[in-house]
């Protein structure tokens, strides 16, 4: 007992008594009705997989809700977007009601729910310097469709988003290591050697997967208009830390790879296209042999930097012939 009142958990009244659930061993857990959930309630309120919760690399716990019928509420407001959960929150799904509890969280529990959830940063490990691959994926339009769309619907819609984009990022080899309102981020780390074909074509598929994925989700909804992203690549050097454990790097990075990944995805709304390289990683994919990508170079000015940036711009069909291509090539 003394080391699950140490560690994250959810709290669950019942009748005969609280029932602990420790927020142990992972770093996702999922709520629902079925039974392939971590947490399983029976509740007819509640969906088959109604919610998930995630801990980030910093140590944030944040709620997720997964397109659910009814909703999922932190201290009595509907959540549509990530929110990060605080000491002592008070979560309704369905008719369950359940306690949020992190002992090392001592921070004020009142704040806007209708903002997107923080990503405060972690600098004190700051220690290790890492070449890593940056990727930020970003829904267009995101603020003209939440005018437009029914809140039931855009929960359901961004719930998905969100955790499919989990799905296929984890499958690619990384994490998502922030979700910040409308965008994710995902890192890619790479050895002292620099990028290897198998770490680069991860990044790549992953990118059209997310695309695929994403245009898939504009005929399951009835939305104003096609659900579109952009993505941002970036490679270079980074400061990390690591605030984990076990099988799975637990780390945060700063620094300009990162800044630089942001500023490109928003790049992509300057020139047109739908998927914006750094220069180095372009440079990177080169030396790889893969020079038939399809994208053309651009100078672009980037949001808080001195001087033009150049990139290496394309689309979705751009990447997804190049894959193709490839993917033939290894048959034969």
């Amino acid at each position: 007992m003394v080391t699950l009142r140490s560690t994250p958990y959810l709290l669950l009244p019942t009748e005969t008594g609280n029932r602990y659930l420790p927020l142990v061993g992972s770093n996702c857990w999922t709520v629902g009705r079925g039974d392939d959930n971590n947490f399983v309630l029976s509740d007819r309120w509640i969906s088959r997989n109604h919610a998930m919760l995630q801990c980030t690399e910093t140590g944030d716990f944040y709620l997720i809700d997964l397109g659910s019928r009814n909703g999922s509420f932190v201290n009595g407001r509907r959540v549509s977007i990530p929110v990060t959960l605080r000491n002592g929150d008070q979560l309704m799904f369905g008719q369950t009601e359940l306690e949020f509890h992190s002992p090392s969280d001592t921070r004020n529990r009142d704040r806007d729910y209708s903002q997107p959830a923080s990503s405060e940063t972690l600098t004190s490990t700051l220690h290790v310097r890492r070449l890593m691959s940056v990727m930020v994926v970003d829904i267009r339009d995101f603020t003209v469709l939440t005018r437009q769309l029914d809140e039931k619907i855009l929960s359901a819609v961004i719930g998905t988003w969100f955790r499919q984009s989990g799905n296929i990022i984890r499958k690619s080899g990384s994490w998502v290591d922030k979700y910040i309102g409308d965008a994710v981020m995902a890192i890619w780390f790479h050895g002292h050697k620099g990028v290897s074909k198998d770490e680069a074509m991860n990044v790549l598929q992953a990118v059209s997967d997310l695309h695929r994925m994403t245009a898939s989700l504009s005929s399951q909804y009835p939305l104003p208009f096609p659900l579109r992203i952009g993505t941002g690549v970036n490679t270079g050097y980074a400061m990390v830390g690591n605030t984990g454990s076990g099988d799975r790097p637990d780390y945060t990075a700063i620094g300009d790879t990162v800044n630089a990944a942001f500023r490109l995805e928003s790049a992509t709304k300057q020139i047109g296209l739908d998927i914006a390289l750094g220069e180095d990683t372009y440079s990177y994919l080169e030396q790889l042999g893969y020079k038939n990508l399809g994208f053309k170079q651009h100078i672009v000015s980037l949001k808080g930097y001195e001087k033009p940036t150049t990139t290496y711009a394309g689309t979705y069909a751009d990447l997804n012939k190049f894959l193709a291509t490839r993917c033939s090539e290894n048959l034969t």
